[in-house]
């Protein structure tokens, strides 16, 4: 009796296993995020040719839902998971015949109460201040209609006690301001005050231009966004510039909510100038539903125009100290959802390795000089493009050795592409086949019917495959010819992660103490490295990742403090131990 009901015990206990743990199995994403995103409505900014483009994103946790707006999208996007979004088609400018723009260019929104507030940026008087109780549909009316606040890059707060604050700004000369507003009527209390101002000359990370060393042109200071933590005030601000790779964002802290404010020693606090896809600049920082923050930023391309972007975000969060941080280490790679309340200085990362940087690729057709290994170098910046969109024009990668894959992520290229603005309806279909040996092949993802436009498409894999080619068949382009700027396979290589780096310097001179070098050996059967750097040993919270180099030229510094790095090496096995910290007076 005692053995029987024993085992009866064991039973039930394993099967409360198995079902809790397929109840909580945590879902993964990639950066950029999967949005139909539009193409830019502008004849001019697509001089180089029509793309997708959007940027200065704001997300926002409404009544059980996610809202995300950014610049020019004729429209919104909701998710109730972070993971599956609907696009929600709106222009919310008057009058509403107009054929270029849309008004929502870097948006800002406002929970008060049951109501999401949104506005965009502007210089008019007569702009409408919109609200809504059910966002999930387009139910929209004027909260104002002549909301006096005319603000360029606006952010929104409302306070504990009840008052509401609005911060904007974007200029190259000019600081970030702040005013009150009054919640009922929406009108100005007070003049506007000066909150911060960029000092490029003690900052590095201010300075204009793709590696933080243009001497012709200031940085620009924009994207403001407050959030309050444990009573203190975090005014966030973007800089230098959103075509650079080191877009990132800063933060001054207060005691109130228009200052005075001092800058947060780490900073940027959202960074992220190395990787596939770069830059992590304007944005805005928010709690999901089980109050962990995260933090939504631009990212760069910047090939086809300077504001060709798109979006990505990154664990985020208030350490011990109440230094505000974003974890973007690795940042798109493949990362977990949050299935509940978390420490973000701990990472997220699948740990899902890269498996095709740089392998052989081979392709149906080659135009011009965008050649095959640009879809797996990864930058986002380059790219393999087909000589036509037929159903039928492949690309097919080899990982070198059978690995096995978990995730693959598809990113399109914009070539010859003929659309402007927003357009609805339209999809991708293709499918990807796997084999082991080159020449019997398995479908892996069948993606024939879809009808969704998926320009960074991120599929986990249901199972995870063997294989050691993957081959990918265009069925159908929305525009444009079929082009890839990452045919990115994540998953698991069948050998041993590098050693522990070694011989790593910094070299950090007397007359430009916000540049430094790095350098460092090679590490044998390593594809990249990590570098980890902070202005507190305990507080290595920005990272640069960079491929196939051992060197580094970083010019981000803090002119004033002494700096801490480490080091790790990885490849498509795994990610070695990190160096020792090394402080840099």
């Amino acid at each position: 009796m005692k053995t029987a009901t024993r085992l009866l015990l064991m039973l039930l206990y394993c099967s409360f296993t198995m079902f809790s743990s397929a109840q909580t199995k945590r879902l993964t994403y990639c950066n950029p995020l999967n949005l139909d995103y539009g193409y830019t409505p502008f004849e001019n900014f697509a001089a180089w040719g029509k793309h997708r483009a959007t940027a200065d994103p704001t997300m926002t946790f409404f009544k059980g839902n996610y809202y995300l707006f950014s610049t020019n999208q004729f429209g919104y996007w909701w998710s109730p998971d972070i993971l599956n979004w609907n696009f929600v088609s709106r222009k919310f400018v008057r009058p509403y015949n107009q054929v270029k723009g849309d008004e929502l260019c870097a948006p800002a929104t406002l929970v008060l109460g049951d109501t999401l507030l949104v506005i965009g940026s502007t210089y008019n008087k007569d702009f409408t201040l919109w609200m809504s109780t059910d966002p999930t549909h387009d139910t929209w009316k004027a909260a104002k209609d002549y909301f006096k606040v005319g603000a360029w890059d606006p952010g929104m707060f409302a306070d504990d006690d009840g008052r509401v604050y609005i911060y904007h700004g974007s200029s190259n000369t000019l600081p970030l301001y702040g005013q009150e507003i009054d919640r009922k009527t929406f009108e100005p209390i007070g003049p506007k005050k000066e909150m911060i101002k960029l000092n490029w000359q003690e900052h590095g990370w201010e300075r204009f231009g793709e590696n933080n060393d243009n001497v012709f042109l200031t940085g620009f200071m924009e994207g403001s966004w407050m959030n309050k933590h444990n009573g203190k005030y975090y005014l966030q601000y973007g800089a230098p510039g959103t075509e650079g790779k080191g877009y990132g964002d800063g933060v001054y802290v207060g005691d109130k909510p228009l200052g005075p404010f001092k800058y947060q020693s780490h900073n940027p606090f959202s960074y992220k100038p190395g990787g596939f896809a770069k830059g992590a600049g304007h944005g805005a920082t928010w709690a999901d539903k089980y109050g962990n923050y995260w933090h939504v930023s631009t990212m760069v391309i910047d090939v086809k125009n300077n504001f060709e972007r798109r979006i990505g975000f990154w664990p985020a969060g208030f350490d011990s100290d109440g230094v505000l941080y974003s974890n973007t280490a690795y940042g798109d790679y493949p990362h977990y959802l949050s299935v509940g309340k978390e420490d973000h200085l701990e990472s997220n990362f699948t740990g899902w390795m890269l498996l095709n940087y740089n392998k052989p690729v081979e392709v149906s057709s080659t135009l011009g000089a965008y050649v095959p290994n640009l879809a797996v170098d990864e930058d986002i910046k380059t790219y393999w493009s087909a000589k036509s969109a037929n159903k039928g024009e492949w690309l097919k990668t080899d990982l070198g050795e059978v690995s096995t894959v978990k995730a693959i992520q598809l990113n399109y290229a914009d070539q010859d592409a003929t659309f402007m603005g927003k357009s609805m309806g339209v999809y991708h279909q293709y499918v990807i086949t796997s084999s082991l040996d080159g020449k019997t092949w398995k479908t892996l993802v069948d993606k024939s019917k879809n009808k969704k436009d998926v320009p960074h498409d991120y599929v986990e894999l249901k199972t995870p495959a063997k294989a050691r080619y993957l081959k990918i068949t265009n069925l159908h382009m929305p525009t444009g010819k079929f082009a890839l700027s990452g045919f990115r396979v994540f998953g698991k290589g069948g050998g041993l992660a590098p050693d522990t780096v070694r011989n790593l310097i910094v070299l950090r001179g007397d007359a430009e103490r916000r540049n430094s070098w790095l350098r460092w050996r090679q590490t044998d059967g390593a594809v990249g490295y990590t570098i980890y750097m902070g202005v507190a040993p305990d507080k290595l919270y920005n990272n640069i990742i960079v491929y196939n180099v051992n060197e580094y030229y970083f010019n981000g510094m803090e002119k004033s403090l002494p700096y801490y790095f480490q080091i790790e090496a990885f490849n498509e096995n795994g990610v070695s131990k990190r160096t020792k910290v090394m402080k840099v007076e």
